[in-house]
């Protein structure tokens, strides 16, 4: 995809983190096939009919057992429509986790694109060589732009 389409993407993924409640980190995830057609959007968030108030997101014991990450709900806001990503790239506002990559791979995922970072907090840079090693070993292309 040319550079103005990756642009577009992920301008729309940071657009889509902002309806994202928590109070320390926003991502965005936005699921493009291969005629730049959108087929998913995710972003942070607790999953459907759970309570998502100001006591449990800003406390991460409560927070981290609880909240699903961008690219997980698009992910399954995908599987609940009937919608496939398999053969689709992931746009993301932030490199994906272990577990993202995970799902990402699992999905079809074949590609992901996200912002040049200015440095990853220490306490994720394990997880994050862990996931980057994930998506190199299953041959899943990762682009920043």
């Amino acid at each position: 995809m040319s550079e103005k389409w990756d642009n577009r993407f992920l301008e729309l993924a940071k657009h889509i983190s902002g309806w994202s409640k928590d109070p320390s980190t926003k991502v965005g995830c936005v699921v493009v096939g291969g005629d730049r057609e959108i087929r998913s959007t995710g972003f942070n968030g607790f999953p459907r009919g759970i309570s998502d108030d100001m006591d449990r997101l800003t406390d991460r014991e409560k927070k981290y057992p609880l909240i699903c990450h961008a690219e997980e709900n698009a992910i399954m806001h995908a599987a609940r429509i009937g919608v496939s990503l398999k053969g689709s790239t992931a746009y993301v506002t932030w490199p994906p986790c272990s577990r993202c990559a995970r799902s990402l791979i699992q999905a079809g995922i074949v590609e992901i694109v996200y912002p040049e970072t200015n440095g990853i907090p220490e306490r994720w840079q394990d997880d994050f060589n862990t996931s980057n090693g994930m998506l190199n070993e299953a041959g899943i292309q990762v682009r920043t732009v």
